[in-house]
């Protein structure tokens, strides 16, 4: 099978001509996200540029030392993305979840490309950017949705904490029922999408397997190893996130911290 065919200037020009469908749709409907859309847009074409070019680059010197850094900055990124996105405090909550994701997506990266790829070099840059960036980036989503979940529900429900603590439970015993409700929330997007995998979609993976010649066999392969590797990653860094900010987030007495959530985020679920 042949590679992709390559896409010319006049290839994206009609390709940036679709955006005009959904541009007009937003202005018609007067959603006020006309200038989010086109500037969203513009970033992803300029970081789209600016990854092709170091990445070749880094797969031209392909040293792994290097391509470690390099999957080390992209958790760190992913680190302050998931924090933002949750609205959580940076300053406190920083360490604990960039460990969680180093310790989980490190461990499923090395495992994944050690014993299911066999690869000779374990720090392949093809392999560590194109498997780690997958990999990490469903890990990304399932901490937005599990950790901002689980910290504004008790912000909006300290009561019912407070009063569970009042009886005598353990802080473990109090946290546990906003532990799984956010755990649920987190991984459910994941197990659905692998439930309806080739019947309803066909998965960003496959497709680039097939687009890059390779035979539908091995897509399909790669393919579901991938999404057994993004539900293990998923809820092993879902499960360390919650365990390592719990020991930051909470007070002695197993108060949250009032400064753990954005000022706008705890307000507006203690109205």
């Amino acid at each position: 099978m042949e590679a992709a065919q390559d896409l010319s200037p006049l290839s994206l020009l009609f390709c940036a001509l679709l955006m005009l469908l959904p541009l007009a749709a937003v202005w018609y409907f007067r959603l006020g996200l006309v200038k989010n859309v086109l500037i969203s847009s513009i970033r992803m074409v300029v970081q789209l540029v600016l990854m092709g070019v170091y990445l070749e680059l880094l797969f031209k010197w392909n040293v792994g030392w290097i391509n470690l850094l390099w999957f080390l900055a992209m958790m760190t990124a992913a680190m302050f993305s998931v924090l933002k996105n949750s609205q959580l405090n940076a300053k406190r909550l920083a360490w604990p979840v960039l460990a969680s994701f180093a310790l989980t997506n490190l461990f499923i990266l090395l495992y994944f490309n050690g014993l299911v790829v066999r690869l000779d070099s374990l720090f392949d840059a093809k392999y560590i950017i194109a498997i780690g960036g997958m990999i990490l980036g469903n890990s990304l989503r399932g901490n937005v949705v599990g950790l901002g979940d689980f910290y504004q529900s008790i912000a909006k429900e300290e009561h019912l904490y407070t009063y569970k603590l009042g009886l005598g439970a353990s802080s473990y015993e109090a946290l546990l029922p906003f532990a799984k409700q956010s755990f649920k929330a987190a991984i459910m997007p994941g197990i659905a999408s692998m439930a309806t995998m080739g019947i309803v979609s066909v998965p960003g993976m496959m497709t680039g397997q097939l687009l890059g010649g390779s035979v539908p066999m091995t897509a399909i392969k790669y393919q579901i190893a991938i999404m057994v590797a993004i539900l293990t990653s998923t809820v092993i860094g879902i499960a360390l996130s919650l365990i390592f900010t719990t020991r930051i987030a909470f007070d002695r007495n197993g108060m949250l911290r009032k400064d753990i959530l954005h000022s706008n985020s705890s307000q507006n679920y203690h109205r």
